[in-house]
């Protein structure tokens, strides 16, 4: 192995770390506070908090969460293969369970495209 790849390797490894710190230090926030907000959401919270304080940077995880993203689907297999000990369930509730998704999906849709187009007026009138 070279050492292009070795440090390549280490680089990955170490933002794996940061990344996966951050979920358990929420993860056990979220056990102190009692709040019924999962350890996932305060983790990114806190990486919201550091990237907007500037103590971290975005490209400091590109390798890390660019490599979680790509293996994303992973993440889902548990959850799809728990489906199957509900197979009455979606035969006989499916379609509402997919309505709500296709309406829940288009709203959050709708209201990020507002959110974000909002924002972009506003900082175009804030210019200096």
């Amino acid at each position: 192995m070279n050492a292009v790849v070795l440090k390549k390797l280490t680089r990955l490894i170490c933002e794996l770390a940061v990344l996966f710190a951050l979920f358990l230090f929420g993860s056990q926030l979220a056990a102190w506070s009692g709040w019924p907000i999962p350890g996932g959401v305060f983790g990114l919270a806190l990486l919201l908090m550091l990237f907007a304080s500037g103590l971290l940077k975005p490209a400091m995880l590109q390798a890390g969460a660019g490599w979680l993203m790509a293996e994303m689907l992973l993440f889902f297999i548990p959850a799809l293969m728990s489906l199957l000990d509900y197979g009455s369930l979606l035969r006989d509730e499916g379609w509402r369970i997919l309505l709500v998704i296709a309406v829940s999906t288009l709203l959050v849709m709708v209201v990020t495209a507002v959110t974000v187009e909002l924002v972009c007026r506003w900082s175009l009138r804030h210019e200096p």
